[in-house]
């Protein structure tokens, strides 16, 4: 179990890297592969050598596979841009992967929709 200065580390250096990759991938990459991409999570691994980025992409199955890819083939240049910024000495391995969760909820929400309208009908 870490104590909780470690635990407090971990979680600025999480949320810091999160928002240095929204501007890394806003505004410095050029790859036309990467289109509307939102960062949902980022997660780092215990001993923080490595962070798993959940992110969402606009466009169709095809398109989304594409904009994941051209993430992880910039890897490489999204880890020097972070360690420079942030001042580390190591920067984490990247890994993103398509977060579908947003799509899930929406569907949840159109269900629960359904269900409180058939609810109403129901009760008059």
């Amino acid at each position: 179990m870490e104590n909780r200065s470690a635990q407090h580390h971990k979680e600025r250096l999480t949320e810091a890297i999160k928002e240095e990759l929204v501007t890394i991938i806003a505004g410095e990459l050029s790859d036309p592969r990467i289109g509307l991409v939102t960062i949902n999570e980022v997660l780092m691994a215990p001993g923080g050598k490595s962070a798993r980025i959940y992110v969402a992409v606009e466009g169709d199955e095809r398109e989304q596979k594409a904009a994941v890819a051209a993430l992880n083939d910039a890897v490489g240049y999204i880890r020097h841009q972070l360690s420079e910024t942030l001042s580390l000495r190591v920067a984490p391995d990247l890994h993103f992967v398509h977060d579908s969760s947003g799509k899930y909820g929406e569907r949840i929400d159109e269900l629960l929709d359904r269900i409180e309208k058939q609810n109403k009908k129901i009760k008059k």
